[in-house]
């Protein structure tokens, strides 16, 4: 790996700095960060103790920590982020611990988005996959060289192997060493394993997080108790930008164990010594709400507005060629319109955050998404420097993006409430499932309009694609960095990106301002991109007489990748071979978080019209895949995800209100309905992309493009089962 030459004078001074039951705990050069800045490149051993850009520790009882700056949500992150620190530093998989890293921006940002801390995009291993294996190489390095000064030999003459460095005979563990190592200088550069040699990364071994989750003692934020704790719950506005008028506190205040009612900026909190006595005082508020300013606006008057909109000039987000001229001159045309409604999170662990006032500063607890932003964002609710603000990382019951707040809508109310008590107590802010539905923050309402145009060969020439709804950015932190010339990127992308070779293309946009708080939703943009596209191209392949599967090889004859995993789900589902009676397949391929799937659906119809999606066959390009289980267990998660969001998934507003409140009128997938599902994982060398999210948009196309073969009809609006009743 590398040399590091010391005499044995200096190994021991080194050794004494250490100081007893010391910790391995360095600091990674910036200038070694993947897409870092230069910057520091030796510490002291003081410093390399509290060096808060730590990664690994290792402790004297061998036990070796990884400090993960990416939360755990379930996608797998803290088993993959562990895996990259410890291939590189050979260690024993099962003397390895993870834990959630405090909130730093300089320290433990997000490589792929700048000064930031956050989890979201697919991005915790993508960003991750250099530094963290430096990480590890580095602190291997850093023991190597303790035990070649100690043994008086080269440290290219030593082997290490799960957790035990070698030479000859002797032995030695990283715990018997984390003394001594702690002291040495930093290696400046280390080099990184042939990916021939991996042992861990690319194999199937056990998740971090799994042990812990089924026997119980894995901590979320719902499971917080902290001595004289109380948990609060809020009345919010039943409209969207409604403020409070008044409000009486008798009833509530009669509630046994219902400590206090505040007025907070979002509402009115009541706490209480337990969650139902909160909620019963809630319930028992008697609130008068100021609706002159609010959104009024239902479902169907919005998209009534959105359908004028389409039929105009929106801004371009995409144009190569000359598509209205390429349209105008085309043999034949043809034209879809694409409705998707509102969606909502729906995790299972309802939106919650504790919080403690001292009086140096606030400590959060929190399953946290986006650390530095709500780190940020509470120190100014509180007058505070943000480093003030000690931000724990819990594990999180879900989030698909809900969590990722940019303008921290749950964390800020849960300050509010604990600041409007002047501090007496710890605070856990608690919300319920019909808060989280009518209270929350949903993906966008978008309406697409498309148009595609054929020359008199037969070949597709020009594409126009129209799409309304809201940005997701503007408004937040992010749309100075990320919204340029109008264009919100999380709108178009999946459209704006389109890999099929049509030489005249169009994409635009018209981002609304409706008074619907909005949010990412898993897969962003692709939730709704995907849907379009993907079954437009169906009806394009129907029109030209060709194949679906066909159709697209031919237009992707440029994009290996995409053809590749086209490639494997069609033959792994044996495309073009006889299925049952009532049975048909339907195929889509797409591109989000830059991770290549496709998706084959093989979908039964009884005669009384209700079908099953019985078998979904996968194949993804995900570059190199850490661990290929979790991997497979993301994309059958998605598939099951987008499913459900395909089958039944829509929060519809009436008159401003949302009608939805709760599972059993927002339904999930049930388990008997989740259909076979086969991940195949193309072999690649290409450096890891994410995972989390593009399992989700391409199961709701291939499943309709399949429902078209049974039924001889588009479905154009989601979710299907809606529009079956209608």
């Amino acid at each position: 790996m590398i040399t590091i030459h010391l005499r044995r004078r200096e190994f021991l001074k080194a050794g004494a700095a250490g100081g007893a039951g010391l910790i391995l705990g360095f600091y990674l050069p910036a200038g070694m960060a993947q897409g870092g800045q230069p910057g520091k490149t030796k510490v002291s051993a003081a410093d390399s103790i509290f060096a808060p850009n730590a990664f690994v520790r290792i402790s004297a009882d061998d036990i070796v920590t990884v400090v993960a700056k990416h939360v755990e949500l379930g996608q797998g992150s803290y088993t993959g982020l562990a895996t990259l620190v410890a291939e590189e530093l050979d260690a024993d998989w099962t003397k390895v611990k993870v834990e959630g890293a405090p909130a730093d921006a300089k320290l433990y940002n997000n490589l792929s988005w700048g000064p930031t801390q956050g989890t979201g995009g697919s991005s915790a291993i993508a960003n991750s996959y250099e530094q963290l294996r430096k990480a590890g190489a580095t602190a291997r390095a850093m023991l190597v060289a303790a035990a070649a000064a100690n043994w008086n030999v080269p440290a290219e003459a030593i082997t290490v192997e799960r957790g035990v460095v070698m030479h000859e005979g002797r032995k030695a563990s990283f715990g018997q060493l984390a003394k001594m190592a702690a002291g040495l200088p930093v290696p400046t550069e280390v080099k990184l394993k042939d990916p021939k040699d991996f042992r861990l990364i690319g194999k199937k071994i056990s998740r971090k997080d799994s042990a812990a989750k089924c026997n119980g003692s894995a901590r979320y934020t719902i499971d917080m108790k902290l001595p004289g704790m109380l948990t609060a719950v809020v009345a919010h506005p039943p409209l969207f930008g409604a403020t409070l008028t008044s409000f009486d506190a008798a009833k509530a205040k009669l509630v046994k164990d219902v400590v206090a009612v505040v007025q907070i900026p979002e509402g009115v909190a009541v706490l209480a010594t337990n969650f139902w006595a909160a909620k019963q005082g809630r319930d028992a508020l008697a609130v008068e709400w100021d609706e002159s300013a609010a959104n009024k606006l239902g479902s169907a008057e919005i998209f009534a507005q959105y359908k004028v909109l389409a039929q105009k000039r929106g801004l371009p987000a995409l144009s190569t060629g000359n598509t209205e001229a390429a349209l105008s001159a085309a043999a034949k045309t043809l034209t879809a319109a694409y409705e998707f409604p509102y969606l909502a999170h729906a995790a299972m662990e309802p939106m919650n955050c504790v919080v403690k006032l001292g009086n140096d500063g606030c400590e959060v607890w929190n399953g946290e998404q986006l650390q530095t932003v709500d780190q940020a964002n509470i120190a100014s609710a509180l007058g505070l420097k943000p480093e003030q603000v000690k931000i724990n990382m819990l594990f999180a019951g879900g989030s698909f993006g809900r969590r990722a707040n940019p303008v921290s809508d749950y964390p800020l109310e849960a300050t509010h409430i604990a600041k409007a008590i002047n501090g007496r107590a710890p605070v856990k802010l608690q919300w319920t499932r019909e808060d989280d539905m009518r209270a929350g923050y949903f993906r966008p309402i978008y309406y697409h309009v498309l148009r595609a145009g054929f020359d008199p060969s037969g070949h597709l020439v020009a594409w126009h694609q129209n799409i309304v709804g809201q940005s997701i950015l503007t408004g937040t932190p992010f749309e100075p960095m990320l919204v340029k010339d109008g264009i919100d990127p999380t709108s178009v992308e999946g459209a704006a990106n389109l890999p099929y070779a049509i030489p005249n293309l169009l994409v635009e946009l018209h981002s609304t301002r409706i008074g619907v708080p909005v949010q990412w939703w898993r897969s962003v943009g692709s939730t709704h991109t995907a849907f379009s596209t993907e079954t437009f191209m169906d009806e394009l392949a129907a029109a030209a007489g060709q194949d679906p599967v066909e159709f697209r090889r031919a237009l992707l004859a440029q994009h290996p990748r995409h053809l590749g995993v086209l490639n494997l789900a069609a033959e792994k589902a044996a495309w073009g071979t006889p299925l049952p009676h009532g049975w048909a397949r339907g195929v889509a391929v797409h591109e989000s978080f830059k991770t290549f799937v496709a998706q084959v659906a093989e979908v039964s119809m009884k005669a009384d019209g209700s079908f099953r999606v019985e078998r979904v066959v996968c194949a993804v390009d995900c570059g190199v895949a850490v661990n290929p289980d979790v991997v497979r267990a993301q994309m059958e998660g998605g598939i099951g995800f987008g499913l459900a969001a395909a089958l039944d998934g829509a929060i519809t507003l009436k008159e401003g209100r949302v009608e939805q409140s709760n599972f059993h009128d927002y339904r999930v997938l049930r388990m008997n309905e989740m259909p076979r599902i086969e991940v195949h994982i193309i072999d690649s060398k290409e450096n890891p992309t994410g995972v989390g999210e593009p399992g989700t948009p391409v199961i709701a196309p291939a499943v309709c493009n399949a429902l078209f073969v049974l039924t001889g009809k588009r479905i154009r609006t989601l979710p299907i089962r809606a529009q079956q009743k209608t």
